[in-house]
């Protein structure tokens, strides 16, 4: 800061760092420190990375705007305040902005619920090109807490945010990734089994506890949930986002996508390629269902199938029939769908984030298999990917409502065909076969999507 700043005893500030456009403030030379309204103040991290989280209501005159901030903890000290009773305060630094020009200041944080302004700022705070005068106020540009109300707007600081992962899997390759990926963006990030969480389903604030206790706010959470723990995996994210919490995947999507005969006939009415596909239970038109596929060779799967297992060749008509008779005598849900011949046992992965295609791989059988997939023995390597498959791929996700999704297609005379839309794509094969780092670039549309306006309710 060089230009010469001139304050009233009382300013609109901003603290772009903390999501806070617009706060009144009371210029205070008689206090040392400055100080920041703050309510619901919970420290997060480690001895080496210590952060705080806080709610912050910026209008006095309208508790409905609540923001969340969060900061990087550089000090906690005892300060009087104004009635004389001593107080310990967590210490945050934070740059403040009048009319264009920015600099770091060092703040308190404290319910100031019962003050007239959100804001103290304190001689500490205040530099040699700053002049105050003390029978003038708003010297510097107006502001407005409309700023807070704008529809549609979009985190665009860079806060510290508390991620969880939501997994039965803390040490598998993409947990550690995004693990790496968020704390090298200053975040804090761990792991949830869910298998160990629980909840009380009642009218009071919706929380899920873990190991005997309440579980911290989060401020996004990142669904890793197995096929096994699908029904309670989504109950789970349910209840994180009746807290209010961003997750990266919602339990509608993620049930939508899991099960594959809604995800083929959303797929279907939205008029995307895929391959001819027969459903059935207990039918007994062996012959019909396969015809409605459109004759063999077929590729029967199990509605519960994962990672390639639960699929099976049938190459020939005889073949399928009784393939078809087996599995209708498990009394299990299957899916009949024609066998794509020129993809010759091929298939492409493309990941989708936030709507956008951010990486591709060609996946290729082992010897003797069909089955493409990386868990299957198969291999991959990058490939450039038409635009056609771009479009479809992207259309898939969102047709599905995913943020993150690995849409695996297969390359027929007809052009593109989706096979299967999974919430919970692997990061190792695509990392590898790319070279890009796909966990930070999930981190970052988290810190795009997280919403600093937590809240706008009537009270």
């Amino acid at each position: 800061m060089t230009k010469p700043i001139s304050l009233g005893w009382e300013e609109w500030v901003a603290l772009p760092e903390l999501g806070l456009p617009a706060i009144k403030a009371k210029i205070d030379t008689g206090a040392r420190t400055s100080a920041l309204h703050a309510v619901a103040v919970e420290p997060f991290g480690s001895d080496r990375n210590p952060q705080v989280r806080f709610i912050m209501h910026p209008d006095p005159d309208d508790p409905s705007i609540e923001v969340i901030c969060s900061a990087k903890v550089i000090d906690r000290r005892m300060v009087m305040s104004s009635n004389g009773e001593s107080e310990s305060r967590f210490v945050i630094e934070a740059p403040i902005q009048f009319n264009g020009q920015t600099w770091p200041i060092h703040i308190t944080l404290t319910n100031r619920e019962t003050m007239g302004y959100r804001m103290l700022l304190g001689r500490s705070a205040i530099t040699e090109h700053m002049h105050i005068v003390p029978s003038a106020s708003f010297l510097q540009p107006e502001l407005s807490f409309d700023l807070y109300k704008r529809k549609g707007r979009r985190n665009i600081t860079r806060r510290p945010l508390r991620i969880g992962i939501l997994t039965q899997e803390p040490n598998n390759y993409s947990n550690r990734q995004m693990i790496k990926a968020a704390e090298a963006r200053g975040h804090v990030i761990e792991c949830i089994e869910t298998s160990r969480c629980y909840m009380a389903i009642n009218d009071h604030e919706p929380d899920v506890h873990y190991d005997g206790k309440a579980l911290p706010r989060y401020d996004a959470i990142i669904p890793r949930i197995g096929t096994r723990m699908t029904f309670y995996g989504m109950a789970i994210v349910r209840q994180f986002e009746m807290m209010g919490v961003y997750c990266l995947n919602s339990a509608a999507a993620i049930g939508a996508s899991r099960d594959k005969l809604l995800a083929h006939q959303l797929l279907a009415q939205h008029r995307i390629g895929m391959p001819n596909t027969a459903f059935a239970k207990s039918s007994q038109d062996t012959k019909g269902i396969i015809d409605l596929a459109g004759g063999s060779p077929v590729v029967v799967k199990l509605l519960s199938s994962s990672q390639g297992k639960g699929v099976v060749l049938a190459e020939t008509k005889k073949a399928a029939e009784a393939l078809v008779d087996a599995f209708r005598g498990l009394d299990a849900h299957f899916l009949v769908q024609e066998f794509i011949k020129e993809s010759s046992g091929t298939d492409i992965r493309c990941f989708v984030v936030d709507g956008r295609v951010v990486g591709a791989m060609k996946r290729t059988a082992q010897a003797g298999e069909f089955r493409s997939n990386l868990h299957q023995g198969g291999s991959a390597i990058n490939i450039k990917i038409t635009k056609e498959e771009r479009r479809s791929a992207i259309k898939a996700a969102k047709v599905l409502k995913l943020n993150v999704a690995g849409v695996d297609l297969l390359r027929s005379d007809t052009g593109p065909k989706i096979l299967e839309v999974n919430s919970s794509p692997g990061l190792l094969g695509i990392e590898k076969a790319t070279g890009k780092d796909i966990a930070t670039i999930i981190i970052q549309s988290i810190e795009a999507n997280v919403r600093s306006v937590v809240r706008q309710r009537y009270v």
